[in-house]
């Protein structure tokens, strides 16, 4: 009898780390911030990562208003290699009281996950992150040149509530003519529930454009997962420095697994 009371606690106590595990597996978008993470979703999992976004910027003396929908999609290879399409998509733009519209160019990727964090050793969980930007695009917006960026993304929780997520690359660019820049990003996390979190975050690309300056944009804004699979979230932010970052930008977006 005793045998048997040990035997179905066992199992009872298999069965309730495997729902607990299955509870803390949620879904762990890429956006809204500017850093991307470090970790791939799981084998066979696709994911899609859209928004709208606003962009308020002045060129040449002349206010310009942008309304975009950024999106992303994620597709598990393996556990540790996902392959990722990606465009901030359709683009309407308005200044001087005349409209024009047509498609960003899209990027075809990979993320490749490295190590897992140990939070005992202090040592984060990496990833690398490469994107190739076929000529693509249209309207004024068309790219008849490849180029792409590489990236090595961390994530590293700092305490129980506070975790960093830094970003540092290279990008193969055009602006001006082609030309090759540094790309740096940190996002600073707070969670105030493993389903609700704040940030903050920065993203700086040395030079911006061909012989230019450096830009350095920056934003703020909350995320929320409903269930394990959905993500809403909101933010915004501005150009801090530098000529193409946007004066001030919103943006909201959804996440879902499947």
């Amino acid at each position: 009898m005793a045998s048997s009371s040990r035997s179905v606690a066992f199992v009872a106590g298999i069965l309730f780390a495997a729902v607990a595990a299955r509870s803390q597996d949620l879904i762990n978008p890429d956006r809204p911030g500017i850093a991307d993470g470090s970790t791939t979703i799981r084998r066979g999992a696709v994911q899609i990562e859209a928004g709208i976004e606003r962009d308020d910027q002045r060129s040449l003396g002349v206010e310009q208003r942008i309304l975009s929908t950024p999106a992303l999609l994620r597709v598990g290879i393996t556990d540790a290699l996902e392959l990722r399409f990606e465009s901030t998509g359709y683009h309407r733009l308005t200044s001087a009281g005349e409209t024009s519209t047509g498609w960003a160019p899209a990027s075809v990727g990979l993320k490749v996950h490295l190590q897992d964090e140990d939070a005992n050793l202090h040592r984060p969980s990496l990833g690398i992150i490469a994107r190739l930007f076929v000529p693509s695009g249209s309207g004024e917006l068309h790219s008849g040149e490849a180029t792409g960026d590489l990236r090595l993304a961390a994530d590293l929780d700092l305490t129980d509530h506070w975790s960093i997520n830094p970003n540092v690359g290279i990008a193969f660019t055009e602006g001006g003519g082609r030309f090759t820049a540094a790309l740096a990003a940190l996002t600073i996390q707070y969670s105030f529930t493993p389903r609700l979190n704040a940030f903050v975050d920065g993203g700086m690309q040395a030079p911006e454009e061909r012989s230019g300056t450096s830009s350095l944009l920056l934003d703020t804004g909350a995320a929320y997962i409903v269930g394990r699979n959905l993500q809403l979230d909101a933010s915004m932010g501005w150009g801090a420095h530098g000529n193409t970052p946007p004066r001030l930008f919103w943006a909201a977006g959804v996440s879902r697994r499947f």
